[in-house]
């Protein structure tokens, strides 16, 4: 995917209810628990709870999130692809 903003990651957390993300590569695992946002600076992986998806604009590189955000981190991408099988195999995504 060409960048269209410059290699631009900002993200944004309102009180802990909007999460906003620039930078967005692809959208991957959403749930009301969580989601993986592929960014151009590396996996993003956000947990909570009630987490709906408000806007997914993949051309202008952006996603918008509403719910209760518990966590925001950045992960080695084999590191979440190894947590993902294991959550989904224990049953305890």
């Amino acid at each position: 995917m060409a960048d269209k903003n410059g290699g631009i990651n900002n993200i944004i957390l309102e009180s802990r209810r909007k999460l906003s993300v620039l930078g967005v590569e692809d959208l991957d695992s959403f749930d009301e628990r969580g989601a993986i946002v592929y960014t151009n600076m590396g996996i993003l992986e956000v947990k909570g709870a009630n987490i709906h998806l408000n806007k997914l604009d993949l051309e202008a590189e952006e996603v918008i999130l509403e719910g209760e955000f518990d966590s925001l981190a950045y992960v080695d991408e084999t590191a979440s692809k190894k947590k993902g099988f294991f959550a989904k195999l224990m049953g305890n995504e």
